[in-house]
């Protein structure tokens, strides 16, 4: 190797190690977990699970409107901006029985159901194509089942927004920073303009020992917890009730169920 060449490669080398370091000092304390797939749970406090399930007993919500302080505390949690028009950023959000729900085979669901509207968010599915789809890894999923997100690699291609069959992902059109004045939750990072977000199922409070954001705004409403454990919250609502997930004939195992 020739001096001039081993100069360029101690150069290229220093500078790469300058920039990530630049970075990482960049970044609030909690958001290190995020560069790399799992980071998170590291916490002494961390809650852990073979399988994160939720469970929402959609029989005690009325309206629309009784679900507007669960999305205000996800959206709150995660900075996720209001952004004027049809480019808005959701990670949760409603929609009615039939959008939600389009190949469902019971012709005759009680009209309270079919009128009724229900909270959309990831499904943190056991087979998540998004997974399969994303060139860099930017989603993965973790040993817990939850299909998390590293904005650090996403690249906006949006493959896993078109591998999605639940449309749960948004992409950043626009700045969101440019949406708020400042970010509602300062220990979570914000976004980028060019990059997909979507529900973590609050992986970061799980690894402070919380629950996540609108499990904790409901009330006893929705149910969070390990599927694989008989003796769980989820587990024994799903033996005492009859639920539903969205399109299961898919195969992906969605990990959100809707008690009806």
């Amino acid at each position: 190797m020739n001096t001039n060449r081993r100069k360029f490669l101690k150069v290229a080398g220093l500078s790469a190690f300058a920039l990530t370091s630049g970075l990482s000092a960049l970044l609030p304390d909690d958001a290190h977990a995020q560069l790399a797939p799992g980071g998170y749970g590291t916490g002494k406090n961390a809650l852990h699970a073979k399988r994160w399930a939720m469970v929402i007993d959609t029989r005690k919500f009325r309206t629309a409107e009784d679900y507007k302080p669960l999305i205000k505390a996800c959206h709150d949690a995660h900075n996720v901006p209001d952004i004027p028009g049809n480019k808005n950023i959701k990670w949760l959000w409603v929609d009615t029985y039939e959008h939600a729900f389009p190949d469902d085979m019971n012709e005759h669901m009680s009209d309270r159901v079919k009128s009724t509207f229900f909270p959309l968010l990831c499904n943190h599915c056991t087979n998540p194509p998004c997974v399969r789809v994303c060139p860099t890894q930017a989603t993965y999923k973790m040993a817990d089942g939850i299909v998390a997100m590293d904005y650090h690699r996403c690249i906006g291609c949006r493959f896993c927004m078109a591998g999605c069959p639940y449309g749960a992902r948004s992409f950043n059109f626009y700045d969101p920073r440019r949406y708020m004045d400042e970010p509602s939750n300062p220990r979570f990072p914000t976004r980028m303009i060019g990059v997909v977000e979507k529900c973590t199922f609050c992986a970061e409070r799980l690894a402070q020992g919380m629950m996540p954001a609108c499990v904790e705004a409901s009330n006893g409403k929705i149910l969070f917890g390990d599927l694989n454990d008989p003796s769980s919250p989820v587990r024994r609502a799903l033996a005492e009730n009859y639920s539903i997930r969205r399109k299961p004939n898919l195969g992906t195992q969605p990990g959100v169920y809707y008690l009806i």
